[in-house]
Protein backbone atom coordinates (compact mmCIF):
# COMPACT_ATOMS: atom_id res chain seq x y z
CA UNK A 1 0.00 0.00 0.00
CA UNK A 2 1.36 3.40 -1.09
CA UNK A 3 1.56 6.27 1.75
CA UNK A 4 0.37 8.46 -1.59
CA UNK A 5 -3.17 6.19 -2.09
CA UNK A 6 -6.12 8.38 -0.69
CA UNK A 7 -9.74 7.43 -0.38
CA UNK A 8 -12.56 10.10 -1.22
CA UNK A 9 -15.28 10.00 1.55
CA UNK A 10 -18.56 12.23 -0.40
CA UNK A 11 -20.78 13.95 1.94
CA UNK A 12 -23.40 11.99 -0.06
CA UNK A 13 -25.24 8.89 1.53
CA UNK A 14 -25.38 5.20 -1.04
CA UNK A 15 -29.17 6.39 -1.40
CA UNK A 16 -28.23 10.28 -2.91
CA UNK A 17 -29.10 11.95 0.49
CA UNK A 18 -27.14 14.40 2.22
CA UNK A 19 -25.11 13.55 5.73
CA UNK A 20 -26.12 16.28 8.31
CA UNK A 21 -24.95 18.00 10.41
CA UNK A 22 -23.54 19.39 6.88
CA UNK A 23 -19.98 20.45 8.52
CA UNK A 24 -18.97 17.22 9.60
CA UNK A 25 -16.53 16.94 6.85
CA UNK A 26 -14.82 19.96 8.65
CA UNK A 27 -15.05 18.83 11.96
CA UNK A 28 -13.54 15.25 11.22
CA UNK A 29 -10.42 17.25 9.64
CA UNK A 30 -10.26 19.38 12.56
CA UNK A 31 -9.62 16.97 15.02
CA UNK A 32 -5.89 16.04 13.43
CA UNK A 33 -5.23 19.75 12.45
CA UNK A 34 -2.93 21.68 14.43
CA UNK A 35 -2.28 25.10 14.52
CA UNK A 36 1.21 26.83 13.27
CA UNK A 37 3.28 29.39 14.17
CA UNK A 38 1.12 31.99 12.62
CA UNK A 39 -1.77 30.72 14.25
CA UNK A 40 -4.12 29.65 11.26
CA UNK A 41 -5.10 26.12 11.42
CA UNK A 42 -2.95 23.62 9.47
CA UNK A 43 -5.35 20.57 8.48
CA UNK A 44 -2.95 17.25 8.61
CA UNK A 45 -1.88 15.56 5.09
CA UNK A 46 -3.69 12.54 6.36
CA UNK A 47 -6.95 13.95 6.45
CA UNK A 48 -8.21 16.94 4.63
CA UNK A 49 -11.60 18.69 3.42
CA UNK A 50 -11.78 18.91 -0.33
CA UNK A 51 -13.96 19.70 -2.97
CA UNK A 52 -14.33 17.30 -6.18
CA UNK A 53 -17.34 17.77 -8.70
CA UNK A 54 -18.94 20.28 -6.95
CA UNK A 55 -19.49 18.08 -3.80
CA UNK A 56 -17.47 18.73 -0.53
CA UNK A 57 -15.51 15.04 0.33
CA UNK A 58 -12.93 14.58 2.97
CA UNK A 59 -9.66 12.84 1.28
CA UNK A 60 -8.04 10.32 3.77
CA UNK A 61 -4.49 9.23 3.37
CA UNK A 62 -4.19 5.24 3.43
CA UNK A 63 -0.34 5.69 5.04
CA UNK A 64 -3.01 6.93 8.49
CA UNK A 65 -4.23 3.05 8.82
CA UNK A 66 -0.48 2.99 9.97
CA UNK A 67 0.38 5.76 11.58
CA UNK A 68 -2.94 6.20 13.59
CA UNK A 69 -4.98 2.96 13.09
CA UNK A 70 -7.35 4.36 15.79
CA UNK A 71 -8.11 7.65 13.43
CA UNK A 72 -8.22 5.84 10.42
CA UNK A 73 -10.82 2.91 12.16
CA UNK A 74 -12.87 5.78 13.68
CA UNK A 75 -12.88 7.92 10.19
CA UNK A 76 -13.92 4.60 8.05
CA UNK A 77 -16.24 3.66 10.74
CA UNK A 78 -18.35 6.71 10.67
CA UNK A 79 -18.51 6.61 7.20
CA UNK A 80 -20.10 2.82 6.65
CA UNK A 81 -22.20 3.36 9.10
CA UNK A 82 -23.83 6.49 7.38
CA UNK A 83 -23.70 4.32 4.35
CA UNK A 84 -21.22 7.39 2.68
CA UNK A 85 -19.98 6.75 -0.56
CA UNK A 86 -16.39 6.03 -0.69
CA UNK A 87 -14.24 5.83 -3.40
CA UNK A 88 -10.36 5.81 -4.29
CA UNK A 89 -9.12 8.85 -5.25
CA UNK A 90 -8.38 8.76 -9.11
CA UNK A 91 -7.06 12.31 -9.24
CA UNK A 92 -3.45 12.78 -11.04
CA UNK A 93 -1.07 15.47 -11.18
CA UNK A 94 -2.02 19.00 -10.60
CA UNK A 95 -4.96 18.08 -9.38
CA UNK A 96 -4.44 14.88 -6.91
CA UNK A 97 -3.97 16.37 -3.00
CA UNK A 98 -0.71 17.69 -2.19
CA UNK A 99 1.43 17.17 1.01
CA UNK A 100 0.85 20.49 2.90
CA UNK A 101 4.26 22.15 3.21
CA UNK A 102 5.46 24.75 5.84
Amino acid sequence: MSEQEHLVIQGIREDGGKLRPSDWIERISSTLASFGQDHRLRYSESVQPCVIGGEKCLVVARGLEISDPTAYAYILDFARSNRLCIQKDRRFGERSLQPAHD
